[in-house]
């Protein structure tokens, strides 16, 4: 799947450094603003322990773990929505993603310039968020225009957009992102989603603090947690610094020790990736076998039929039936065969939705 997370937030606050360590790919980190110029793209691995108890059980050729696309977004400034800056190539960029992981600096260093000369996380949010919501308004009064003349003529769907975009438009004059807005039924979810306002994705908020604050945070993340209690938005508590350090390590023992001298028992970067990977609704099925043990990712609520499309297009096509096997069962009985002979092996039909951590045969024609 080609979902992707957008790393967003003011110059010199972390964001390259967070994604040096995180992606594949790898972006300059340097004490400058706008240092990150054309978005960094780059897929990282889902941590998911349950692989490797699958391997342990299977013993694959090959494991496979779930990615997630990750970007890496030019610096924001004030101004941007009128193309101050880099705002009009940020403003695409992030529009292109699917969800937003937005980085605060939480932490004091004289050695690291503030592109406004002090450290306040709550202002650099509110900074980005004001920018965020004038485009938005922007485009909630253009559909607005166009829309309403259809909803006059009777058009029921265009009906419904306009009531959807008032409420949007009446939260982004209130300074509030389009995120908070209650929808009340799947229809309007499928209609607000034609909009692709920027503040309506999800977002994560990254706090960025130094090494004391690594294991519970500071009088900073404190002030984040309050500013954004209203948004239905998680709170992440990361030490980039450190995480870089920890990255550079060659051995699993030894960054299990620096952790442990932290007082941390996952480091940062997993847990932030397994965040952006829930923050972007995704759930992980399983296939297992000899050839490889294999994590597929779908979105929540998908069915039987669109989690073998993942896999080929004719699985999906020609899908006749699935074999399933929940992921607990499997390790309790250690194989295919022993879980099919305690009638732990169900076989669903085209209805059923799939649940995280199920292993997975499919039985199709073309």
């Amino acid at each position: 799947m080609s979902l992707k997370c957008g790393i967003v937030g003011l110059p010199n606050v972390g964001k390259s450094t967070l994604f040096n360590c995180i992606s594949s790919g790898k972006a300059q980190a340097a004490n400058f603003p706008f240092c990150t110029i054309e978005p960094n793209i780059g897929s990282t691995t889902v941590p998911d322990p349950r692989l490797q108890v699958l391997e342990s059980l299977v013993h694959p050729k090959r494991v496979v773990p779930a990615t997630v696309e990750i970007v890496d977004i030019a610096g924001l400034v004030k101004g941007a929505s009128k193309g101050e800056g880099l705002g009009n190539q940020f403003l695409a960029n992030i529009r292109e993603t699917d969800a937003i992981l937005h980085v605060l600096r939480c932490f004091d260093d004289p050695n690291v310039t503030h592109v406004d000369g002090s450290v306040d996380p709550v202002r650099d949010k509110e900074i980005i968020d004001l920018e965020l919501q004038l485009k938005d308004l922007e485009t909630v009064e253009s559909r607005l225009g166009k829309l309403q003349k259809q909803a006059t003529g009777g058009d029921k769907h265009a009906k419904k957009a306009c009531e959807i975009l008032t409420r949007y438009r009446e939260a982004l004059l209130a300074g509030r992102s389009a995120r908070t807005v209650a929808l009340e039924n799947p229809e309007e979810e499928k209609i607000a989603h034609e909009f692709f306002l920027l503040t309506a994705k999800p977002v994560l908020y990254v706090c960025n603090v130094d090494e004391a604050s690594a294991a519970s945070g500071n009088v900073y993340v404190d002030r984040v947690r309050e500013a954004v209690a209203g948004e239905n938005a998680g709170v992440l508590i990361i030490a980039a610094k450190i995480e870089s350090e920890i990255a550079e390590l060659e051995s699993y023992e030894e960054r299990q020790m620096f952790l442990e001298e932290l007082g941390l028992e996952h480091s940062g970067i997993e847990r932030l990736v397994r965040a952006a990977y829930d923050l972007l609704g995704l759930r992980t099925y399983f296939t297992a076998g000899e050839p490889e043990v294999r994590a597929w990712t779908i979105n929540k609520g998908d069915k039987a039929p669109r989690a073998a499309g993942v896999i080929h297009s004719d699985f999906e096509k020609g899908f006749i039936r699935a074999e399933v096997i929940k992921y607990d069962d499997f390790v309790k009985y250690g194989s295919e065969a022993e879980c099919r002979a305690a009638g732990k092996l169900a076989v669903q039909g085209k209805d059923y939705v799939v649940e995280d951590g199920d292993i997975m045969h499919f039985l199709f024609n073309v």
